[in-house]
């Protein structure tokens, strides 16, 4: 049996995500996550992938690991910076974020906030929520 580590082309973990690019500073439901790319998100020994998207190691300036809850399940939000760049990818639970990663983040809990368009949209609709409930009763 080998214990050496994995060559570079097998991944150490992968997931389904959505990811941003060029995201906001703050953890918060917003419209860029409506556009975000779904896609499988590698973790390798040397960088991250995401579609065409790949971010080396040795290039990111802060890696922050953001966990929460949408609704009752937990979830993170993983922001990594590069010099030029700022992704974010939108994770589910699983205990390999729970690990030691092979790339330095700083772990935050939190809830995420609200944007003003996420806002604006919320308050459509319970206005339309309202208006069918008060047609429908009449």
């Amino acid at each position: 049996m080998s214990t050496a580590a994995p060559p570079a082309t097998e991944p150490l973990y992968r997931c389904m995500t959505k990811g941003v690019k060029g995201a906001a500073e703050s953890f918060e439901y917003g419209m860029s996550w409506v556009t975000s790319r779904r896609a499988r998100l590698k973790v390798f020994p040397d960088r991250l992938e995401c579609g065409d998207w790949a971010i080396p190691y040795a290039a990111i300036t802060d890696g922050v690991l953001f966990e929460t809850r949408q609704m009752f399940i937990p979830c993170y939000i993983l922001k990594v910076r590069t010099a030029t760049e700022c992704y974010q990818f939108g994770l589910n639970g699983n205990k390999f974020w729970r690990s030691e990663l092979p790339f330095p983040v700083t772990r935050q809990k939190g809830r995420l906030k609200y944007s003003a368009v996420s806002i604006a949209m919320r308050v459509v609709l319970l206005i339309c929520l309202a208006w069918y409930w008060w047609s429908s009763t009449r």
